[in-house]
């Protein structure tokens, strides 16, 4: 396969209980780059009440690149303050031009600063970590990457590291707007039906598998989060909310339609309306048929991924979250396990609509009040205090 095509070439998987194969991952040509991306100081953001902000620049991170290389050709990882996809050499100066935009536009509108790198797999490779793929398909024509390797980490540290980055940053520019088409957050949070959203983050560290340690987490909560179980499902009718006006139309307006925002208001209004129409009667209007739509959005979640570790959004119900816990505590007690966690009452969904017609959408779904930001962090604490006591 030629090295610019390796993620379209690439054969897909529809059973995310599957994502554990890891002989099934391969590796990325070398002369690829991971472009990072990541919101300075996002803890404070998220104490100020702005995490809505931060995933949608996170979001706009992967809408920038998307549209401007096409969906069919870069990998990515939604992180919820950042993101991190991986691109052709053909494709990276277009993606630096991307991220710079966003970086520039975040900073004008929303005033959070977004620092963007892209760094060659090379280097990653050469500092020990790699970055090996798979392609999970959530429904025709829309897939997810999983990824692994310990390059992301890598890549993550280099980017957060002055002394490090310098050679690989990308310098915002404010000059032209960025291509934002199709990313909006017009769906009000998703309540936790069960009592609790869990934004959970966990890898294997010992001697155990990571289905392993799904499997005992599976007999204990009642339900296997790897499953096509219904119970793994978020984006449902039971949970979601539509106003009108959106709630979050301003947020996306300023954003996305940074330069003509009386025009963002009118198209998002009027979009709005006919959606909400579709929504309470289930008629179909124009390209968008509420039956498909209901049911492509329940599948084009990214509530559950792989980028170096795997990423979860669950809701669970008190006894439940007391019975996670309670084995990743065992698991990192023992050394078999690493994770994170954040707990809320609701999670966030931010959505990139390229063509609701096709089916073309996907939605980054996170926990509200900090979610994988949050969890992040405490795995990053978990995991340095790991490796003290080796």
């Amino acid at each position: 396969m030629r090295s610019d095509n390796f993620y379209s070439d690439l054969p897909s998987f529809s059973d995310f209980s599957d994502v554990g194969d890891l002989e099934d991952y391969r590796p990325v040509p070398d002369d690829w780059f991971v472009l990072a991306a990541d919101i300075v100081r996002s803890h404070e953001a998220v104490a100020a009440g702005r995490y809505k902000d931060v995933n949608l620049v996170g979001a706009a991170v992967i809408a920038a690149v998307v549209n401007r290389l096409g969906r069919d050709r870069v990998p990515f990882v939604f992180g919820g303050d950042g993101a991190m996809l991986v691109v052709s050499a053909q494709d990276v100066d277009a993606g630096r031009e991307a991220l710079a935009g966003v970086a520039g536009l975040a900073r004008q509108v929303t005033e959070l600063e977004l620092r963007v790198a892209a760094i060659p797999v090379t280097r990653l490779r050469e500092l020990g970590g790699d970055v090996r793929l798979r392609k999970y398909r959530l429904s025709p024509g829309n897939h997810l990457a999983m990824i692994l390797g310990n390059g992301l980490a890598i890549a993550d540290r280099i980017l957060k590291d002055p002394d490090l980055s310098g050679p690989f940053r990308i310098e915002e520019d404010d000059s032209s707007l960025p291509p934002l088409e199709g990313l909006s957050c017009r769906w009000e949070p998703l309540p936790a039906v069960n009592g609790h959203i869990v934004s959970l983050i966990v890898a294997p560290a010992g001697r155990r598998s990571l289905p392993a340690i799904m499997t005992q987490i599976a007999q204990e909560v009642g339900f296997d989060p790897l499953s096509e179980d219904s119970r793994t499902e978020l984006a449902d009718r039971r949970r979601l909310r539509f106003r009108f006006p959106p709630s979050g139309l301003g947020r996306e307006v300023r954003l996305v339609f940074a330069r003509d925002r009386l025009r963002g208001w009118r198209k998002g209004l009027i979009e709005a309306l006919f959606f909400l129409y579709g929504y309470a009667t289930g008629r179909r209007v124009g390209p968008f048929d509420p039956k498909h739509y209901f049911k492509e959005l329940s599948a084009n979640t990214d509530h559950r991924k792989v980028g170096d570790s795997l990423q979860l959004v669950l809701d669970l119900t008190t006894e439940q979250l007391s019975a996670l816990e309670g084995i990743l505590s065992s698991a990192f007690a023992e050394g078999d396990a690493v994770y994170g966690m954040h707990v809320s009452n609701q999670a966030l969904m931010t959505c990139f609509v390229e063509d609701i017609g096709k089916g073309h959408h996907i939605h980054f779904v996170d926990g509200a009040d900090g979610g994988f930001s949050v969890a992040a962090a405490d795995f990053k604490k978990r995991l340095a205090a790991s490796r003290e006591t080796v």
